[in-house]
């Protein structure tokens, strides 16, 4: 897949994604020669495109990935409307494939935002002050697609300078405002401009870790901890939920069940899995755990957690998975990186995966104990080490471990990303159960 090219004016009203750099080192054409193949021509005969039927034309388009559909858009008016077509969008819902992709933001551009403030060394959390992110990049993402190894870029300018992201499922970013106090919570569509405003959380809260899961028919969105007791002092102590679905049933922050005592969440996105949301606990290290369906918070015991350093909760492939680097300094044990995955009983953690130690040696030299962040998406998990560009990729499928090539949008000295998993989609249907909700409710301003 080619990437974007700069120069070719879009025909859509949103600046969606304007360029990329393909890091890529062989183009089609390459790939044909090398194998020993000879083709006389990449393009087929117009004649043959003309007598195709417009319904597999359109199947044919449903199967794009979002970049070349969006160059696909220039060809005719036909094709430029095809992203306003009812029955082209119910066509695309079907048949189109899940694209694993991630969105990263720039840690910087958000350093006054609670949801990239990382926790101090002994686990307490600081009552700061938010400011509005400086600089432009506040409203600009990065896409990768591990497919290829491709960087994209995406700008948000229908978003609030005063708001971050804080989570992302179904084709929705959620982001959330900086402000101490009720949150204000969007979800948007960068693909095709659409914001849907939430009403506002009822408790007053500071930095809490939020949740998100979207699918075509329902949203559920969670928000928990940090509870603020005081305008000087916070507390976990309660959760709301926010649930709405095609079936008509919405819930508008309902409170749920208590928080464990004694628990210090991370600020930051939960995971949602198996209609539970996940959150990763601190001193000791353990699992907080949301069932949905019960009101019933959880707590799992981590493997190892007395020797773990930078643990993450992804989801890989439907089910919940903790990566963490492995540390046990007084036993004759190798330091590793090692994945654990958590068993249908919820309990029990199995590990599946450990970095090979030559490559573990490689990253602990570049990661300096800075530490590390992860995301995972379907079969993918891309290792974040802070203070630095590099990033490495695991792919589940093949057990293939390989280095990302930098972020070409960003300065070297500024790479320092939070990632999400995100599968960039042309159409989200709730959406419109989410407009049609919050039309009392009064708009964000910019």
């Amino acid at each position: 897949m080619e990437a974007f090219n700069s120069s070719l004016p879009f025909p859509f009203s949103y600046p969606i994604i304007t360029s990329a750099t393909s890091c890529t080192t062989s183009s089609f054409n390459d790939n044909a020669a090398g194998s020993g193949g000879s083709i006389s021509s990449t393009w087929m005969d117009s004649m043959i495109w003309s007598q195709l039927p417009q319904t597999l034309i359109d199947r044919i388009i449903a199967f794009l990935p979002p970049p070349a559909f969006f160059r696909a858009r220039s060809v005719c008016k036909r094709w430029y409307g095809l992203l306003f077509s009812t029955s082209f969008l119910q066509l695309y819902l079907h048949v189109s494939p899940c694209h694993r992709w991630f969105l990263f933001f720039n840690h910087k551009a958000f350093v006054n935002s609670y949801i990239y403030r990382n926790h101090p060394p002994n686990h307490t959390k600081t009552v700061v002050t938010s400011d509005v992110p400086a600089g432009t990049d506040s409203c600009e993402g990065y896409l990768f697609d591990p497919y290829t190894f491709t960087w994209y870029r995406l700008f948000f300018p229908l978003i609030p300078s005063c708001y971050a992201p804080v989570s992302s499922s179904g084709g929705l970013i959620c982001w959330t405002s900086n402000e101490s106090g009720p949150k204000c919570l969007i979800l948007h569509n960068p693909l095709i401009g659409s914001v849907s405003q939430l009403p506002q959380t009822i408790r007053p809260r500071l930095f809490p870790s939020i949740g998100l899961n979207v699918t075509p028919s329902s949203v559920d969105i969670i928000v928990a901890g940090d509870d603020m007791i005081s305008p000087y002092a916070v507390k976990n102590l309660t959760a709301e939920t926010f649930h709405i679905d095609a079936g008509g049933f919405y819930s508008l922050w309902g409170t749920g069940s208590s928080l464990p005592r004694l628990c210090s969440l991370e600020s930051g996105q939960m995971k949602c899995v198996g209609g539970k949301f996940y959150s990763m606990n601190y001193s000791p290290f353990s699992v907080l755990a949301y069932d949905v369906a019960a009101n019933l918070w959880s707590k799992i015991q981590a493997p190892m957690r007395r020797f773990l350093r930078s643990p993450s909760l992804i989801e890989n492939q439907g089910k919940l998975m903790l990566v963490a680097a492995v540390e046990k300094s007084k036993l004759n044990v190798p330091k590793s990186l090692r994945m654990w995955r958590l068993l249908e009983c919820g309990t029990i953690w199995v590990e599946m995966e450990r970095m090979p130690q030559q490559l573990y040696i490689q990253f602990e030299e570049i990661e300096g104990g800075k530490g590390f962040e992860c995301v995972g998406n379907g079969e993918f998990i891309v290792i974040m080490i802070k203070g630095s560009s590099k990033y490495l990729l695991f792919d589940f499928s093949w057990k293939r471990w390989s280095w990302v090539p930098p972020c070409p949008f960003i300065h070297v000295g500024d790479a320092q990303l939070h990632g999400f998993a995100y599968e960039p989609k042309l159409a989200t249907p709730v959406t419109g159960l989410l407009d049609h909700l919050t039309l009392p409710f009064q708009s964000f301003h910019a």
